[in-house]
């Protein structure tokens, strides 16, 4: 009897002295937004939504997806418009300020979508 009181008492030592790490993987494959920061949250977000973006969108119908850009340039270029919304995608510092490098463009001529990217930006200026 002693023997098997001794041999519980060992088991259950031992199973709570363990320690160690779980970490939780979303269904898609990347990180449980559960534990991202803010930042993360919202650049993960931007991405998503970036995906819904067309074409000849209206600004209104962009900021109804995307929400209120990190920064916004409105010039005037060959008698038309072009204005260039940036949303935060991505880190490049980690000095908690966000930066335009950090962020993906969505271009606009006379208020419709022309593109997103660098490449547009490009395009349009």
């Amino acid at each position: 009897m002693k023997k098997t009181i001794l041999a519980a008492t060992l088991a259950a030592m031992a199973i709570t002295s363990l320690s160690g790490c779980v970490v939780k993987v979303g269904g898609d494959g990347g990180w449980d937004a559960d534990h991202l920061s803010s930042w993360e949250k919202q650049q993960e977000r931007n991405r998503k939504n970036l995906a819904q973006i067309s074409l000849g969108m209206t600004v209104d119908q962009v900021r109804v997806i995307m929400g209120t850009a990190d920064f916004n340039e409105v010039y005037q270029k060959d008698q038309g418009v072009v204005q260039v919304l940036y949303y935060r995608t991505h880190r490049l510092h980690g000095d908690g300020v966000t930066e335009k490098e950090e962020c993906t463009p969505v271009v606009f001529r006379d208020g419709a979508v022309t593109g997103w990217g660098e490449t547009a930006v490009n395009l349009a200026i």
